[in-house]
């Protein structure tokens, strides 16, 4: 055996052997280690337990609908075919909504103020992760300033200024209006955001965030704007 092979075979030796060494090591000594306690892991199984089941429920709600297609005669078909299109125009935006929720007020740390903190707009990246926490703990419908949220909407800073739909929101005076699916989710809703830490992170940018309690009745309105179909194409050829 020459002293060329002696060397590749010390060295690939030396490679394999490191390899393992570091696969070993990650194995024993994971770099992201999971520190939660056994109840807050279970609160996070639970929520994600509770989104499988109405996902299941949405399956067999459709499921339902389904059947009365099939076995209902044209004219109920005809009356089902609108509710169903109404249903998802509410889902999309086109259509203003009525129900149960609850409604958050952003406004300044008076507090602050007065000891001479400045006090800036709302940052994006703030208003998104709360709007994330609502629909998490299943709000439906949400309305920022004014401006009804759907699949297409945009949360983002443009010329420095906070922009929900492309439209500048008030600054430090904000209303939001938060609809679910039923007086006792909303119920839910504000039971979570009003003992969530997640409200301190708005302290720290000098705001305060108010949860009011649940209500039954809250309007949210039609979007303002036409609807974006960047991605759909008119199909015009015939049956």
């Amino acid at each position: 055996m020459t002293k060329r092979i002696v060397t590749q075979i010390t060295v690939i030796s030396f490679i394999v052997g490191l390899m393992i060494a570091v696969q070993y090591n990650t194995v024993q000594n994971p770099t992201t280690r999971d520190t939660r306690d056994i109840w807050a892991i279970r609160q996070e199984l639970s929520v994600e337990k509770e989104h499988h089941s109405e996902l299941l429920s949405e399956i067999a709600n459709y499921n339902d609908i389904i059947e009365q297609y099939e076995d209902d005669d044209a004219e109920s078909q005809a009356v089902l075919l609108n509710n169903t299109v109404d249903d998802l125009k509410r889902e999309i935006g086109l259509l203003s909504v009525n129900g149960p929720g609850l409604v958050l007020n952003i406004t300044p740390a008076m507090e602050l103020v007065q000891f001479g903190y400045e006090i800036e707009p709302i940052s994006p990246d703030l208003l998104i992760r709360l709007v994330n926490e609502i629909y998490r703990y299943d709000g439906l419908y949400v309305e920022i300033d004014g401006q009804r949220l759907t699949h297409t909407s945009a949360i983002r800073d443009i010329n420095g200024a906070t922009t929900v739909n492309s439209v500048p929101i008030d600054e430090t005076n904000i209303k939001i209006k938060i609809i679910t699916e039923t007086f006792e989710k909303a119920e839910k809703l504000y039971g979570y955001l009003y003992a969530s830490p997640f409200r301190d992170d708005f302290y720290l940018d000098n705001l305060n965030l108010s949860i009011n309690e649940a209500q039954k009745n809250i309007p949210i309105t039609e979007i303002d704007r036409p609807l974006s179909t960047d991605y759909l194409v008119e199909n015009d050829e015939g049956d």
